[in-house]
Protein backbone atom coordinates (compact mmCIF):
# COMPACT_ATOMS: atom_id res chain seq x y z
CA UNK A 1 0.00 0.00 0.00
CA UNK A 2 1.56 3.25 -0.89
CA UNK A 3 1.95 5.87 1.32
CA UNK A 4 0.52 9.37 0.85
CA UNK A 5 0.91 11.17 3.70
CA UNK A 6 4.66 12.09 4.90
CA UNK A 7 3.63 14.69 7.25
CA UNK A 8 5.39 14.73 10.66
CA UNK A 9 4.04 14.76 13.75
CA UNK A 10 5.11 15.93 17.39
CA UNK A 11 5.34 12.91 19.96
CA UNK A 12 2.66 13.73 22.22
CA UNK A 13 2.80 11.15 24.67
CA UNK A 14 4.36 11.87 28.55
CA UNK A 15 7.97 12.24 28.44
CA UNK A 16 10.02 10.65 30.64
CA UNK A 17 12.40 12.48 32.73
CA UNK A 18 16.33 11.09 32.59
CA UNK A 19 17.72 9.64 35.52
CA UNK A 20 14.41 7.76 36.38
CA UNK A 21 14.83 4.59 34.40
CA UNK A 22 16.09 3.07 37.64
CA UNK A 23 12.79 3.32 39.33
CA UNK A 24 11.13 1.21 36.87
CA UNK A 25 13.84 -1.96 36.64
CA UNK A 26 13.07 -1.39 40.96
CA UNK A 27 9.38 -1.43 40.20
CA UNK A 28 9.87 -4.71 38.19
CA UNK A 29 12.04 -6.76 39.98
CA UNK A 30 10.03 -5.77 43.02
CA UNK A 31 6.71 -6.49 41.60
CA UNK A 32 8.10 -9.89 40.41
CA UNK A 33 10.30 -10.77 44.05
CA UNK A 34 6.42 -10.58 46.02
CA UNK A 35 4.58 -12.77 43.85
CA UNK A 36 6.34 -15.55 44.60
CA UNK A 37 5.13 -17.27 47.62
CA UNK A 38 7.80 -19.23 48.85
CA UNK A 39 9.62 -15.65 49.17
CA UNK A 40 6.82 -14.20 51.22
CA UNK A 41 6.94 -16.85 53.56
CA UNK A 42 10.90 -16.60 53.62
CA UNK A 43 10.10 -12.82 54.46
CA UNK A 44 7.31 -14.12 57.04
CA UNK A 45 9.95 -16.26 58.63
CA UNK A 46 12.47 -12.95 58.99
CA UNK A 47 10.24 -11.35 61.24
CA UNK A 48 9.31 -14.36 63.73
CA UNK A 49 12.17 -12.68 65.94
CA UNK A 50 10.29 -9.39 65.80
CA UNK A 51 6.84 -10.93 67.10
CA UNK A 52 9.30 -12.92 69.58
CA UNK A 53 11.21 -9.51 71.01
CA UNK A 54 7.58 -7.70 71.01
CA UNK A 55 6.44 -10.12 73.50
CA UNK A 56 9.22 -9.70 75.42
CA UNK A 57 8.97 -6.10 75.49
CA UNK A 58 5.40 -6.26 76.50
CA UNK A 59 6.27 -8.47 79.47
CA UNK A 60 9.25 -6.02 80.79
CA UNK A 61 6.86 -3.17 80.41
CA UNK A 62 4.13 -4.77 82.33
CA UNK A 63 5.10 -7.27 84.86
CA UNK A 64 7.46 -6.70 87.23
CA UNK A 65 9.27 -10.49 87.71
CA UNK A 66 10.32 -9.90 83.54
CA UNK A 67 12.91 -6.55 84.47
CA UNK A 68 15.65 -9.38 83.61
CA UNK A 69 14.55 -9.27 79.94
CA UNK A 70 13.95 -5.31 79.83
CA UNK A 71 15.53 -3.97 76.41
CA UNK A 72 18.68 -1.79 76.16
CA UNK A 73 20.98 -0.77 73.37
CA UNK A 74 22.42 -4.59 73.42
CA UNK A 75 19.43 -5.80 72.58
CA UNK A 76 19.22 -4.34 69.31
CA UNK A 77 22.44 -4.78 68.86
CA UNK A 78 21.33 -8.63 69.15
CA UNK A 79 18.71 -8.29 66.93
CA UNK A 80 20.44 -7.62 64.09
CA UNK A 81 23.36 -10.51 64.80
CA UNK A 82 19.29 -12.62 64.53
CA UNK A 83 18.84 -11.58 61.71
CA UNK A 84 22.26 -12.10 60.08
CA UNK A 85 20.69 -15.93 59.03
CA UNK A 86 17.90 -13.86 56.94
CA UNK A 87 19.86 -11.41 55.43
CA UNK A 88 22.08 -13.89 53.50
CA UNK A 89 19.09 -16.01 52.80
CA UNK A 90 17.20 -12.44 51.44
CA UNK A 91 19.98 -11.69 49.45
CA UNK A 92 20.69 -14.89 47.98
CA UNK A 93 16.78 -15.46 47.04
CA UNK A 94 16.64 -11.87 45.81
CA UNK A 95 20.00 -11.06 44.22
CA UNK A 96 21.49 -14.31 42.99
CA UNK A 97 19.68 -14.13 39.54
CA UNK A 98 19.67 -10.36 39.27
CA UNK A 99 22.29 -9.48 36.93
CA UNK A 100 22.92 -13.24 35.94
CA UNK A 101 19.81 -13.93 34.24
CA UNK A 102 19.64 -11.06 32.25
CA UNK A 103 23.33 -12.24 31.10
CA UNK A 104 22.08 -15.66 30.45
CA UNK A 105 19.14 -14.08 27.97
CA UNK A 106 21.62 -11.77 26.66
CA UNK A 107 19.51 -8.99 27.90
CA UNK A 108 21.87 -6.57 29.01
CA UNK A 109 22.38 -5.12 25.46
CA UNK A 110 19.14 -4.70 25.01
CA UNK A 111 19.06 -2.33 27.96
CA UNK A 112 22.17 -0.72 27.55
CA UNK A 113 20.64 0.13 23.90
CA UNK A 114 17.70 2.16 25.44
CA UNK A 115 18.07 5.47 26.96
CA UNK A 116 19.23 4.10 30.44
CA UNK A 117 22.66 4.39 31.48
CA UNK A 118 24.86 1.65 34.03
CA UNK A 119 24.42 3.59 36.64
CA UNK A 120 20.62 3.42 36.40
CA UNK A 121 20.47 -0.28 35.87
CA UNK A 122 23.26 -0.82 38.24
CA UNK A 123 20.80 0.78 40.67
CA UNK A 124 17.53 -0.29 39.92
CA UNK A 125 19.00 -3.72 40.61
CA UNK A 126 20.28 -2.73 43.76
CA UNK A 127 17.38 -1.14 44.89
CA UNK A 128 15.67 -4.44 45.04
CA UNK A 129 17.68 -6.40 47.06
CA UNK A 130 18.59 -3.68 49.29
CA UNK A 131 14.54 -2.60 49.87
CA UNK A 132 14.08 -6.57 50.87
CA UNK A 133 17.16 -6.51 53.23
CA UNK A 134 15.62 -3.13 54.61
CA UNK A 135 12.30 -5.00 55.41
CA UNK A 136 13.99 -7.29 57.12
CA UNK A 137 16.50 -4.92 59.26
CA UNK A 138 15.87 -1.96 59.81
CA UNK A 139 11.85 -1.67 59.27
CA UNK A 140 11.33 -4.53 62.36
CA UNK A 141 14.04 -2.77 64.56
CA UNK A 142 12.66 0.58 64.42
CA UNK A 143 9.16 -0.43 65.08
CA UNK A 144 10.51 -2.65 67.82
CA UNK A 145 11.55 0.65 69.10
CA UNK A 146 8.05 2.05 68.79
CA UNK A 147 6.72 -0.98 70.40
CA UNK A 148 8.66 -0.18 73.39
CA UNK A 149 7.52 3.34 73.61
CA UNK A 150 4.08 1.85 73.56
CA UNK A 151 4.19 -0.92 76.02
CA UNK A 152 5.65 1.68 78.50
CA UNK A 153 3.51 5.01 77.81
CA UNK A 154 6.73 6.66 78.16
CA UNK A 155 9.64 8.54 75.93
CA UNK A 156 12.44 7.83 78.86
CA UNK A 157 13.71 4.93 77.43
CA UNK A 158 14.12 7.05 73.28
CA UNK A 159 15.39 10.06 75.25
CA UNK A 160 18.00 7.99 77.69
CA UNK A 161 19.24 6.31 73.93
CA UNK A 162 18.91 8.66 71.72
CA UNK A 163 21.46 7.47 69.66
CA UNK A 164 19.48 4.13 68.72
CA UNK A 165 17.59 5.78 65.74
CA UNK A 166 20.44 6.80 63.93
CA UNK A 167 22.59 3.85 65.08
CA UNK A 168 19.74 1.71 63.72
CA UNK A 169 19.70 3.26 60.68
CA UNK A 170 23.10 3.72 59.71
CA UNK A 171 24.07 -0.12 60.95
CA UNK A 172 20.93 -1.48 58.82
CA UNK A 173 22.11 0.77 55.92
CA UNK A 174 25.48 -0.47 56.02
CA UNK A 175 24.66 -4.34 56.80
CA UNK A 176 22.03 -4.17 53.33
CA UNK A 177 24.69 -2.24 51.26
CA UNK A 178 27.43 -4.87 52.10
CA UNK A 179 24.76 -7.84 51.55
CA UNK A 180 23.42 -6.17 48.35
CA UNK A 181 26.31 -4.62 46.23
CA UNK A 182 28.64 -7.87 47.05
CA UNK A 183 25.45 -10.27 45.68
CA UNK A 184 25.23 -7.91 42.66
CA UNK A 185 28.59 -8.15 42.12
CA UNK A 186 29.25 -11.94 42.02
CA UNK A 187 25.29 -12.55 39.77
CA UNK A 188 27.53 -10.02 37.14
CA UNK A 189 29.92 -12.93 36.95
CA UNK A 190 27.95 -15.69 36.05
CA UNK A 191 24.66 -16.62 33.97
CA UNK A 192 23.90 -19.17 36.75
CA UNK A 193 22.08 -17.62 39.87
CA UNK A 194 22.78 -21.58 42.14
CA UNK A 195 26.12 -20.79 41.19
CA UNK A 196 26.25 -17.32 41.92
CA UNK A 197 24.32 -18.65 45.20
CA UNK A 198 27.22 -20.99 46.45
CA UNK A 199 29.91 -17.85 45.16
CA UNK A 200 28.14 -16.13 47.60
CA UNK A 201 27.93 -18.58 50.45
CA UNK A 202 31.04 -19.93 49.53
CA UNK A 203 33.02 -15.97 50.16
CA UNK A 204 31.03 -15.64 53.87
CA UNK A 205 32.09 -19.13 54.91
CA UNK A 206 36.01 -19.18 53.66
CA UNK A 207 36.46 -15.62 54.97
CA UNK A 208 35.34 -16.58 58.25
CA UNK A 209 36.92 -20.05 57.97
CA UNK A 210 40.18 -18.41 57.41
CA UNK A 211 39.24 -16.39 60.35
CA UNK A 212 39.16 -18.65 62.96
CA UNK A 213 42.40 -20.53 61.75
CA UNK A 214 44.71 -17.28 62.39
CA UNK A 215 42.36 -17.26 65.59
CA UNK A 216 43.86 -20.05 66.31
CA UNK A 217 47.35 -20.51 65.08
CA UNK A 218 47.47 -17.16 66.77
CA UNK A 219 46.17 -18.82 70.52
CA UNK A 220 43.19 -17.35 70.55
CA UNK A 221 43.80 -13.99 69.31
CA UNK A 222 41.15 -11.85 67.56
CA UNK A 223 43.43 -9.04 65.71
CA UNK A 224 43.02 -10.52 62.16
CA UNK A 225 38.94 -10.53 62.71
CA UNK A 226 39.31 -7.84 59.48
CA UNK A 227 39.83 -10.78 57.29
CA UNK A 228 36.16 -12.07 57.27
CA UNK A 229 33.86 -9.32 56.19
CA UNK A 230 31.03 -10.30 58.35
CA UNK A 231 33.21 -10.27 61.32
CA UNK A 232 34.24 -6.96 60.43
CA UNK A 233 30.82 -5.64 59.54
CA UNK A 234 30.11 -6.98 63.30
CA UNK A 235 32.92 -5.07 64.92
CA UNK A 236 31.31 -1.62 63.61
CA UNK A 237 28.23 -2.77 64.31
CA UNK A 238 29.28 -3.04 68.13
CA UNK A 239 30.65 0.22 68.18
CA UNK A 240 27.42 1.88 65.89
CA UNK A 241 25.91 0.63 69.42
CA UNK A 242 28.03 1.94 71.92
CA UNK A 243 28.64 -1.73 73.29
CA UNK A 244 31.85 -3.71 74.06
CA UNK A 245 33.63 -4.60 70.59
CA UNK A 246 33.69 -8.39 70.42
CA UNK A 247 37.16 -8.54 68.50
CA UNK A 248 40.81 -7.06 69.55
CA UNK A 249 40.97 -5.32 65.84
CA UNK A 250 40.84 -1.71 65.75
CA UNK A 251 37.38 -0.27 64.28
CA UNK A 252 38.69 1.94 62.31
CA UNK A 253 40.68 -1.02 60.10
CA UNK A 254 36.98 -3.45 60.23
CA UNK A 255 35.68 -0.06 58.67
CA UNK A 256 38.27 0.07 55.54
CA UNK A 257 37.96 -3.43 55.50
CA UNK A 258 33.93 -3.22 54.88
CA UNK A 259 34.83 -0.50 52.80
CA UNK A 260 37.26 -2.39 50.49
CA UNK A 261 34.33 -5.20 50.53
CA UNK A 262 32.28 -2.75 48.61
CA UNK A 263 34.50 -1.25 46.74
CA UNK A 264 35.71 -4.26 44.88
CA UNK A 265 31.93 -4.98 44.12
CA UNK A 266 31.44 -1.45 42.50
CA UNK A 267 34.61 -2.17 40.53
CA UNK A 268 33.27 -5.80 39.28
CA UNK A 269 29.78 -4.60 38.65
CA UNK A 270 31.53 -1.46 36.58
CA UNK A 271 33.72 -3.88 34.80
CA UNK A 272 31.17 -6.26 34.04
CA UNK A 273 27.95 -4.63 33.20
CA UNK A 274 28.29 -3.36 29.81
CA UNK A 275 25.99 -3.28 26.19
CA UNK A 276 29.03 -5.02 24.47
CA UNK A 277 30.86 -7.73 26.22
CA UNK A 278 34.36 -7.09 25.28
CA UNK A 279 36.21 -10.81 24.25
CA UNK A 280 40.37 -10.83 24.76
Amino acid sequence: MPIHDHGYARYAGVRTQPGRAWAVIAGAGIGRMLSARPFLLVLLFAWLQFFVRAVMFYLAANVPQADVIAPSPATFRDFFDDQGFFVFVVAVYAGAGSIANDRRANALQIYLSKPLTRVEYIGGKLAVVMAFLALVTWAPALLLLVMQTMFTGSLSFVREHAFLVPAITLFAFLQVLVASITMLALSSLSTSARYVGMLYAGAVIFSEAVFQTLRGVTGGGTGLSWVSFSASLAQVGDVIFRVEPRYDTPWGVSLLAVALVIALSAWVLARRVRGVEIVA
